[in-house]
């Protein structure tokens, strides 16, 4: 498993994210909605309800925010369906980006996203063109600064409820789950009270590509940034290594 670390890119989504907490409660507001009209409103017999509210807590939503959300869902029946669709294309020099998306609207959703891979000198691919480049699995990341159990503890708690690798950077524990088991690794982690920098079933890129040239940085980066600006879109992964 690649040993690239991703708690500093984390601390910097973090930053962002900081300041515009709306958006992030609105992508957060949306999968509430999704996981609660799937499995209903009950986050003990909801394990997707769960990791929802666990990712929720992370970006510090507060809880009458998540309570409401829940509430909301579960008792409109008229609320929006939304739909979930991926995209996949490339960007500069020859960069996979994959993005998951979560829209009352497909041909809103589709146009916003062509428009940002255009603006960028990217081009939106067919379904599978560049998803293959990418291993899905669950994967936790802890501070180490904020973890008060020794990394070998650490791993064997995580080993002992499935996970698969466990990583250890200089500032940061990376844990490794197959997607089906990401739920229970998670749940394990938390009661045993060590908070969780990020928690998230995620596309890791096989490799990586090094964008070192300042144009190919700002394109890759106008890309990214369009697309983060938009409210239907969930999840932008990428396997470009940004040199800036």
């Amino acid at each position: 498993m690649s040993g690239h670390s991703k708690f500093a890119n984390i601390k910097h989504k973090k930053e962002k994210n900081d300041a515009k907490k709306g958006k992030i409660f609105t992508i957060i507001g949306r999968e509430i909605a999704v996981a609660v009209k799937e499995g209903g409103p009950d986050p003990a017999n909801n394990s997707k309800l769960r990791d929802v509210i666990a990712k929720a807590k992370a970006n510090n939503m507060p809880n009458d925010t998540i309570d409401r959300g829940i509430k909301k869902a579960a008792g409109d029946a008229n609320s929006a369906n939304y739909e979930n669709i991926t995209y996949e294309g490339y960007g500069p020099n020859g960069t996979a980006i994959i993005v998951r998306t979560l829209t009352d609207n497909k041909n809103r959703t589709a146009s916003n996203v062509r428009n940002a891979f255009t603006k960028g000198g990217g081009n939106v691919g067919t379904t599978g063109c560049v998803s293959y480049m990418f291993d899905e699995k669950g994967q936790i990341i802890i501070d180490r600064q904020e973890c008060g159990m020794e990394a070998d503890d650490l791993m064997m708690l995580a080993l002992d409820a499935a996970a698969e690798d466990f990583n250890e950077e200089e500032d940061s524990y990376e844990i490794i789950t197959s997607p089906a088991d990401f739920s229970a690794v998670r749940e394990a982690i938390e009661q045993a009270g060590i908070p969780m920098a990020s928690a998230e079933v995620t596309m890791i890129p096989q490799n990586y590509v090094s964008l070192t040239d300042e144009n190919s940085v700002k394109m890759m980066n106008r890309i990214i940034d369009l697309l983060d600006e938009d409210d239907d879109v969930q999840e932008v992964y990428h396997n470009a290594d940004i040199d800036e």
